[in-house]
Formats: C-alpha cells, sequence, structure tokens
C-alpha cells in the first residue's frame, strides 16, 4: 500500500501536476497556458483590426493605400455581419454617417472580442 503511494508521488514533478509524458517535462497546465496565449492573441488581432479599420474610415485614409485597404478588409473579416459597417448592431443616417457606423459597430466589435476573449482565457488557463 505504501508503494503505490511512493509511486503516485514519484509521478508528479515539483508543482504537483503530473507529466503528460513519460520522462517529458512538459505538462498540461504549461500547455493550456500556451493555448490560452494563442488564443488571446488571436482575439487581440481582431480587435486591432476592428479598431485601426475604423480609424482609416474615421480619418479619411487613402482607400486605394495596400495597406489601409488590408486593414479595411481584416476588419470586414473580423466583423462576423454583426458589427458590420451597413447593416450592423447600429445604423446611421445623414451626413457622415459611414464615419459614424464604422466607429460604433467596428469600436463595439473590438471591445467584444476583447471581453469575449478575456473569458474564454480564463476558461482556458489553469
Amino acid at each position: 500500500m505504501a508503494d503505490k503511494a511512493s509511486k503516485k508521488d514519484a509521478d508528479k514533478n515539483g508543482d504537483g501536476n503530473r507529466r503528460s509524458i513519460k520522462g517529458g517535462s512538459t505538462t498540461v497546465s504549461q500547455v493550456r497556458s500556451r493555448v490560452a496565449q494563442v488564443v488571446w492573441l488571436v482575439f487581440v488581432v481582431a480587435a486591432v483590426f476592428l479598431a485601426v479599420g475604423a480609424l482609416c474610415i474615421a480619418l479619411d485614409f487613402n482607400r486605394s493605400n495596400p495597406l489601409v485597404e488590408f486593414f479595411i478588409n481584416g476588419a470586414n473579416f473580423f466583423d462576423l455581419g454583426i458589427f458590420s459597417r451597413k447593416g450592423g448592431l447600429k445604423s446611421f443616417d445623414g451626413s457622415n454617417a459611414d464615419v459614424k457606423n464604422a466607429l460604433f459597430n467596428w469600436g463595439l466589435g473590438a471591445i467584444a472580442y476583447l471581453i469575449v476573449g478575456r473569458i474564454v482565457v480564463k476558461i482556458i488557463q489553469p
């Protein structure tokens, strides 16, 4: 009986987590932490695309510029249709409606990505 207890203790490394690979040093908590970092990076990149895209529209950057076009296309990709400039959560009319739509919908989308991303990371992390 005492032999089984000592074997259980021998399977654990210093922080109390069992090793996922026999003799290896990668633990489940390390893998979960790394996955959480990658997931957070994806959500932050999506939020940055939406925020920079809104900024490009608001400051009336040259839309034929490849860099501006890259960020606007990226923002259109990450808006998921919910935060779209045309037909998003809120649609403005009148003067500067395109700017207002971009700032409101893409700005709200960037905030939503950061909040949801943080929640998902908290679920993944040990």
